[in-house]
């Protein structure tokens, strides 16, 4: 299937590693041209060279998503050299492990700093934009720890909920502009996140990680971890021209995890 965004310009927030990564990837295969933004100079242009060297079109922007001024800056050097951004893919750091009882309203804060308020600003910065072209895709990596909060992420939860109602109103808002607003809820997918929690959760009840990550893949329908790629080909679809009947919705990526509808 063509998706019909070749030569469309996404960025991609904190696309060097783990589900940004994978995003930033499946964009430019179907033949977007991409920013590819993140703090470390040595990781963006390992995969801005894998996207070139796949025959795409790749540019790698320094970002921190807690800066302010370093999202303008970012944004703006990306419309200069690549044009407008016509697909935006919001993602960034989330917040510690932490269950209800011991957060405090400081943890309660970072976390509406860190997952909704750069996201705001992306979204404030390329919104203009895109609804004087009459085109547009804004795809949050959310967590299905919004659908289903969990004992050990309520910090995540507080955030990503707060998010998932902002997009969710502004979907409504822009709707009539040709703008579609979705998010993606990964579950328990292969990365370097999950891959931590695992050694948390194994270090709290001494045991090893293996056996956490057994235990719950045995949670798990399909009996196994996501792989990068599968979000990152969910990303692709909502961005493409056939999805312009989506939006305001989540597509869960958990393997059937989630105990809902």
């Amino acid at each position: 299937m063509d998706l019909q965004i070749s030569e469309k310009v996404a960025f991609v927030a904190a696309s060097t590693s783990g589900l940004g990564r994978a995003s930033v990837l499946a964009l430019a295969a179907e033949g977007a041209h991409v920013c590819v933004t993140g703090r470390t100079a040595k990781a963006r242009e390992e995969v801005v060279k894998q996207i070139r060297e796949a025959g795409g079109v790749a540019l790698e922007v320094p970002l921190d998503v807690e800066d302010a001024t370093s999202i303008e800056q970012a944004i703006s050097t990306c419309e200069r050299e690549l044009g407008p951004v016509s697909i935006l893919v919001l993602n960034g750091p989330g917040p510690k492990p932490a269950s209800p009882s011991t957060i405090t309203s400081e943890d309660v804060a970072g976390a509406t700093a860190r997952l909704i308020e750069p996201h705001v600003r992306m979204v404030n910065r390329v919104l203009p934009g895109m609804r004087e072209r009459g085109w547009g895709r804004i795809i949050a990596i959310g967590s299905t720890a919004v659908v289903t909060p969990s004992q050990q992420l309520v910090l995540s939860t507080i955030g990503r909920q707060g998010l998932a109602g902002y997009l969710k109103a502004l979907s409504q808002e822009v709707g009539g502009d040709g703008i579609t607003v979705n998010m993606v809820h990964p579950g328990r997918i292969l990365t370097p996140r999950i891959d931590q929690l695992d050694q948390d959760a194994a270090t709290r009840e001494g045991v090893s990680a293996a056996d956490v990550r057994e235990r719950f893949e045995q949670t798990i329908p399909v009996k196994r971890l996501g792989d990068p790629a599968e979000l990152g080909a969910a990303v692709a679809f909502l961005a493409s021209r056939q999805a312009a009947y989506i939006t305001g919705t989540a597509v869960r990526l958990d393997g059937g995890a989630t105990p809902v509808l």
